[in-house]
């Protein structure tokens, strides 16, 4: 059996700069397209343009990261790196109760300061808070021999 690689603090930092980046060049088109630069700019207040405004900034990158985890166990960014979320028990694909258990640990890691954002440049298994609530590690694909 070969030896598991956990992806580090830094690698993840990058792909997480990937991913952004997508998501950025996604929505802001999208967001002008909808209300144009002088609305923005202002700041979209109210009605049905603030229900829009919630479901691109928000709901649709939730989703988004979501069902990548799901689908690819990955967003773009950790498969740019060759890397993988799996289940810490099983190191199969993560269920969704993990899925969404991880992003909800996004919100708990970053609240005290981002420390358990950090916490993957010190634990052993380069687990953030939120892949120990969810019970899920990163880990670079093994390649088939």
């Amino acid at each position: 059996m070969t030896e598991l690689r956990y992806v580090g603090f830094w690698a993840r930092v990058l792909a997480m700069l990937v991913d952004s980046l997508i998501i950025v060049a996604i929505i802001w088109p999208l967001m002008v397209w909808f209300f144009g630069w002088e609305v923005l700019l202002q700041g979209v207040q109210g009605g049905a343009a603030q229900v829009v405004h919630i479901l691109l900034s928000w709901v649709f990158p939730i989703l988004a990261v979501i069902l990548f985890w799901l689908y690819r166990q990955a967003t773009p960014g950790k498969i740019a790196l060759g890397a993988k979320i799996v289940d810490a028990n099983t190191l199969q694909a993560p269920s969704t109760r993990q899925c969404i258990i991880r992003y909800l640990g996004y919100y708990v890691s970053t609240i005290p300061l981002g420390l358990g954002l950090i916490w993957v440049g010190i634990d052993a298994r380069k687990q953030g808070w939120h892949d120990k609530l969810a019970g899920t590690l990163v880990i670079y694909e093994q390649k088939p021999n």
